[in-house]
């Protein structure tokens, strides 16, 4: 009786264990579905936010490039404007300096030409005055040289 009973307690000790592995297996089964489930779901709702992130990203991109190429064209014809003004200047004041210097020249030129004349007149008067002072020492000359020879 003793073995019978024994029997008896381990073979519902065996229905026990393997009932309880059974449920916990199929716990551990639901809660594997359900991580599943949640984990597909997140994975979805990731993938649709990071769609969307990168739609607005390149739309965000698309505008700057837009408003950078507005910008840089701006700056271009600022440039572009700003060149001419300074070559206008330029060029104005180029005009002026030539003015200004053919009239420095021509000033120039009139007081060489002066003075050109005024050392002319001043050398002719010099030579005059050296010939007739030669003219005068070659008859003193000629006159001792005659006085000598008679």
């Amino acid at each position: 009786m003793k073995t019978k009973f024994s029997l008896i307690i381990a073979a519902a000790l065996l229905t026990l264990t393997a009932f309880s592995h059974g449920q916990a297996g199929t716990d551990v089964k639901k809660a594997a579905d359900d991580t599943g489930k949640a984990t597909d779901t997140a994975a979805k709702k990731t993938a649709s936010a990071t769609k969307t992130a990168a739609k607005d990203t390149g739309k965000a991109t698309e505008t700057a490039a837009k408003d950078t190429g507005k910008g840089v064209e701006k700056g271009a014809k600022a440039t572009g404007e700003a060149t001419e003004k300074v070559a206008d200047k330029t060029g104005s004041a180029t005009k002026t300096a030539a003015k200004d210097t053919g009239k420095g020249v021509e000033k120039g030129a009139k007081a060489t030409g002066k003075a050109t004349e005024t050392a002319a007149k001043d050398t002719g008067k010099a030579t005059k005055t050296a010939a007739k002072d030669t003219g005068k020492g070659v008859k003193k000359v000629g006159e001792k040289t005659e006085d000598i020879v008679k």
